[in-house]
């Protein structure tokens, strides 16, 4: 499309004279730049407005919550799906929102905002609107965020068009529309209640078989329908192509019925096809259920006892998969999902009612099992026996890392989040399927988890074969508290920076050289400035400090270092890392050498067990504020001093992160201490710095990983 980005300065010249009431704006935006709502509020917008802009397309509503809080953003845009994900977080958190909600529609703004503060408190106080695009809004969507005092600014417009075409004014909405045409757009509706659209908003040519080819026509047929409220604002019926006229001769709008079911708390998306029946076209109601499903015939009983007549719906189907197939963008693909209606709708007929049944997924489906599949793709391998007993270890081949990409690809679906690490502790097909259900609460209680050798029972010697003795059921296993790991931002802190500097300049560094005297060896001055992944070998407790004195002045000076995690903890809770488990005691130096290390050397934690996503979520934090993440990626010191297999995580630590990697090779010091020689200024250490690595976007993490060894081993071979 060729068209003038000049239409939209001027419409937003309008609402520059509030901009210094929220100064300074600042605008998230979830959706694609290929998306003409994402251009924007992604290039257009935000020049205009003189906003700071922020992207994101991890679509998952934990993460987008405390993205608009630290980031304090002022607006979010983001298409319908995202608002509903949202909701569905705020819901599941507070019971009762949803109740209170419905009382305070209708009064002051004001007084709403104080009802639901702690709503608002958890976004942030910055925080004030969405703008919503990219598809139509439900009406119950609108009236919840209205009620809880934001703002929600509801806007139409389509790619021929350059941008948006009407919009709602930030601080006059008109509920349920999408508000009233822009400077330089002309609107008028067909009689069949068309929109049309002209104006110098409107693409002037389109590029077609390898040329520009003019628009002909004056006025622009959106192929959408709305109709006109008095007050002059638009409200959005529908797409024209996908109007169902029935037997009967009525035009059905499946957004109207949709959002009716969409409403009811169990539904987690719905889409209203048409389905052919010996009278003719009948709209069909397609249902994805949260949790573990039979929600259909509730969920469309409630909806029709709130619909007109003519829009009650008599048929529905439950489709198998936990969501409906989506665009980049979150809207429904509705042509798949009537495929699917087509292909199942001989095989599912009642001939009672005509009514559909709910299919079995056993029978029918995009797949037979959706989250088998799901793990087939991120093992490789396929999976022929099919069983919720089936171990995601043993029998699935999940490992660590696996279960990391899974914890990320249902994140991604789903908009299901496991902060607490849940996820990588599960140990049956079953009890995964109940925690993407949400049959199963973040404590993880019900899980399967196999007793961990440190609370089995010693075995006791069989009683003699004449006593006798009422049987006694064996205790259950004690299965150790999950460590809650802590993620701190305080040593970014200004002060604790410059303590820092002032530790490792003054301190540490004529330690180092006192004590052990490094050689160092690698091209230094041709580094990068940073951000970067830096990599070592593993051998002793001070290898951090070993490698920061031989990196250059710019990138010690902002040096974030993963360590341990459960040796944090047992520091945290006053108990000596270095003891055997269940045996370690109270450590009265343990909390002060948590302190210590975390304001020195800017530790976080990175567990061997679980929560990986949170420690990389932390790491990628720090590389965005401009430090250089140190890891040990063998995630343990080596007892022999020989280097070690890497954990397959660092693979995915550093596809995610987009950075260069330095690999870094301490090389001596395992013969030190193996030979439990004293290092003191020995002259054999060696730190060796190697060229830094920048990985394909199409490398595979277990490409990575093997790389990076390859990398370390040719270091420590000396060919550095």
């Amino acid at each position: 499309m060729l068209a003038s980005v000049g239409p939209i300065e001027e419409g937003a010249k309008p609402y520059m004279r509030y901009e210094r009431l929220v100064h300074p704006l600042r605008i998230l935006n979830t959706l694609p730049l290929s998306h003409v709502f994402g251009q924007t509020m992604g290039l257009w917008v935000p020049p205009i407005l003189k906003a700071e802009l922020h992207f994101e397309g991890r679509l998952a509503a934990p993460r987008l919550v405390e993205l608009i809080r630290t980031e304090r953003i002022s607006v979010l845009a983001a298409v319908p799906r995202v608002l509903a994900l949202l909701k569905t977080h705020l819901e599941a958190a507070d019971a009762g929102l949803a109740q209170r909600i419905t009382g305070m529609r209708t009064t002051n703004p004001w007084l709403r905002w104080w009802r639901f503060r702690g709503v608002h408190r958890e976004f942030g106080l910055k925080f004030w609107a969405f703008v919503s695009g990219g598809g139509a809004l439900p009406g119950p969507l609108e009236q919840f965020w209205n009620a809880l005092g934001f703002v929600l600014i509801q806007g139409y417009g389509m790619t021929e068009t350059t941008a948006i075409i009407t919009l709602n004014h930030p601080f006059h909405v008109a509920e349920g529309t999408i508000g009233k045409p822009l400077p330089g757009r002309e609107v008028q509706l067909a009689p069949d209640g068309e929109v049309l659209v002209r104006g110098a908003v409107i693409s002037g040519a389109t590029w077609k078989n390898g040329e520009l080819r003019p628009r002909q026509d004056g006025w622009l047929a959106t192929g959408d329908l709305a109709e006109r409220q008095e007050s002059g604002e638009l409200r959005f019926l529908g797409r024209k192509s996908e109007v169902i006229v029935t037997a009967a001769g009525v035009n059905i709008y499946p957004e109207d019925i949709e959002a009716a079911i969409e409403e009811q708390p169990d539904v987690a998306a719905c889409a209203v096809v048409a389905m052919d029946t010996p009278s003719g076209p009948e709209p069909c109601a397609v249902l994805a259920c949260r949790g573990s499903g039979g929600c259909a015939t509730a969920a469309v009983e409630r909806a029709n006892a709130k619909l007109p007549e003519f829009q009650r719906i008599s048929r529905w189907v439950m489709w198998p998969e936990p969501d409906l197939p989506r665009t980049s963008t979150g809207k429904v693909k509705r042509k798949p999902v009537a495929a699917w209606l087509a292909r199942i709708q001989a095989a599912a007929a009642a001939p009672s009612n005509g009514k559909l049944h709910p299919v079995s997924n056993d029978t029918f489906g995009p797949s037979s099992d959706w989250l088998l599949a799901l793990i087939s793709q991120i093992t490789g391998e396929s999976n022929t026996s099919v069983g919720d007993e089936l171990r995601l270890t043993e029998d699935l081949h999940l490992d660590s890392l696996g279960r990391v990409q899974l914890a990320a690809a249902i994140e991604e679906r789903l908009g299901i989040v496991q902060s607490n690490g849940l996820l990588e502790e599960v140990q049956t097909l079953g009890d995964l399927r109940k925690i993407v259900a949400g049959d199963i609460p973040a404590d993880g209680d019900a899980l399967s988890v196999a007793p961990s050798p440190e609370s089995a029972q010693p075995a006791t010697a069989p009683a003699p074969a004449s006593a006798t003795a009422a049987p006694v059921a064996a205790p259950p296993p004690v299965t150790p508290p999950r460590p809650h790991f802590l993620y701190p931002t305080w040593p970014w802190w200004a002060p604790f920076q410059w303590i820092r500097i002032a530790f490792n300049e003054v301190i540490a560094r004529p330690l180092t050289w006192l004590l052990a005297a490094p050689r160092v060896v690698g091209p230094l001055a041709a580094l990068p400035p940073g951000p970067l992944l830096i990599i070592g070998n593993h051998v002793t407790a001070y290898d951090a400090a070993l490698i920061e004195y031989a990196l250059p002045p710019r990138l010690r000076r902002r040096i974030a270092v993963a360590m341990m995690g459960e040796m944090l903890e047992d520091f945290r809770h006053f108990r000596n890392p270095d003891w055997p488990p269940g045996h370690k005691g109270f450590y009265i130096l343990g909390p002060p050498a948590y302190w210590l290390v975390t304001a020195l050397y800017n530790v976080f934690p990175l567990p061997r067990q679980r929560d990986f996503q949170a420690s990389f979520a932390h790491a990628g934090k720090a590389l965005d504020r401009g430090y250089n993440v140190m890891v040990f990626p063998e995630g343990t010191r080596s007892a022999e001093g020989q280097l070690a297999r890497f954990r397959p995580g660092i693979g995915l630590l550093v596809k995610e992160s987009f950075v260069p990697v330095v690999p870094v090779a301490i090389r001596g010091l395992g013969e030190l201490k193996t030979r439990k020689r004293g290092w003191f200024r020995s002259g054999t250490i060696e730190v060796l710095v190697g060229d830094p690595i920048q990985f394909a976007v199409e490398e595979t993490e277990a490409a990575i990983t093997t790389r990076l060894h390859a990398g370390v081993e040719k270091l420590l071979g000396g060919q550095g």
